[in-house]
């Protein structure tokens, strides 16, 4: 359900917009697009467990405002971000 360390850096080193960036929203979304999808598969063979459920529920409305300000403040980098990470809208 968590994602490890290795994972964490080289996400890190994917979206970072320059050396040393971890607070960038890019790379704030592309961690929580990561947890979420892992969580999702957790719920793939664990469905009653509603208190996981609701930790992804608050994530995904976290990387929504995130995405919601990379919008407001940046369109293409926003645009950017969702194709790379295959997300809708």
């Amino acid at each position: 359900m968590t994602i490890t360390a290795e994972r964490k850096q080289a996400l890190i080193k994917e979206h970072a917009r320059h050396e040393g960036d971890t607070g960038s929203p890019e790379v704030q979304v592309s961690i929580l697009t990561e947890r979420i999808t892992n969580l999702t598969e957790h719920f793939k063979t664990h469905a009653k467990d509603n208190h996981s459920r609701r930790g992804l529920l608050m994530l995904v409305n976290n990387r929504r405002s995130l995405l919601d300000y990379l919008k407001r403040i940046d369109h293409d980098r926003y645009a950017a971000l969702i194709a790379k990470l295959g997300l809708r809208k």
